[in-house]
């Protein structure tokens, strides 16, 4: 991982092989290739909706930074958002676009980099700002969410996600055992402790309001990419409410809600 990779790098990166594209064995572009991208998305990830908490935003505008194939985007339409997404690989977006007309839902979506996101998107526009496992690939996080503050309603809220650097994966990447996405090569990935993150807000002009960690990958790699969920040993010997607590100590994801400061 290279801090000083370029946006066009990280662009380059995501284009290859868009995030979460390989969910599915039907044709891309299709409604059961999209209907199965989202059961499998949050089968493994399932604190996302939670965490998004789609129906809450029924009426209000939402802006996605880093969209991807439209998830999360197609929840928050349909439960009455006023959605805008921006991505800043052109194939994720024209497949997200793609999923938007399939399913008949309204949305708006911008290409760029979120560190200009003023560029894409007007200010003070938005009830709610949400990022899950994006702004921390892009070469500067603090730009992006300087920006998110410009962007977000002074009543609104930014609900983001992070990589986590005292995590259970954080410590398997480093001793050689893991890597930061399902493809290799990914050419930043920054993770955060808890007092960095609400440093990094606090600077961009927002206070952090609820900090939590969750989602540990439990799954044998080799019979996951063929679509078979085998628990590796180590976690299937575990009782369950033992594995929750692993997740909620050392989760890679960082599932982060905060508000503008006045």
């Amino acid at each position: 991982m290279n801090d000083l990779a370029s946006v066009e790098t990280v662009a380059e990166y995501w284009n290859r092989r868009p995030c979460n594209i390989r969910h599915s064995t039907a044709p891309i572009g299709t409604r059961a290739y999209f209907d199965a991208v989202e059961q499998r998305k949050y089968f493994v990830e399932p604190h996302i909706p939670g965490f998004a908490d789609f129906p809450r935003w029924n009426g209000k505008r939402v802006l996605e930074i880093g969209c991807g194939l439209g998830t999360d985007a197609v929840n928050f339409a349909r439960s009455g958002a006023d959605y805008t997404g921006v991505e800043l690989s052109d194939v994720s977006l024209a497949l997200a676009r793609q999923r938007f007309e399939v399913f008949g839902l309204p949305g708006s979506f911008a290409l760029g980099n979120a560190e200009e996101l003023t560029s894409l998107v007007p200010e003070a526009s938005f009830d709610l700002v949400y990022s899950f496992g994006v702004i921390h690939h892009t070469p500067h996080p603090e730009r992006v969410l300087a920006q998110a503050r410009r962007v977000i309603r002074p009543d609104g809220e930014f609900r983001l996600m992070l990589y986590a650097s005292n995590s259970w994966k954080d410590a398997m990447i480093e001793h050689g055992f893991d890597q930061p996405e399902a493809q290799s090569g990914c050419p930043i990935a920054f993770t955060y402790t808890q007092s960095e993150v609400r440093a990094l807000l606090h600077t961009a002009g927002f206070a952090a309001t609820d900090i939590r960690q969750d989602h540990i990958f439990p799954y044998v790699v080799e019979k996951y990419v063929r679509y078979e969920y085998e628990l590796q040993p180590w976690f299937a010997a575990m009782p369950r409410a033992m594995f929750r607590a692993l997740e909620q100590r050392f989760g890679w994801h960082m599932l982060i809600t905060a508000r503008p400061l006045g």
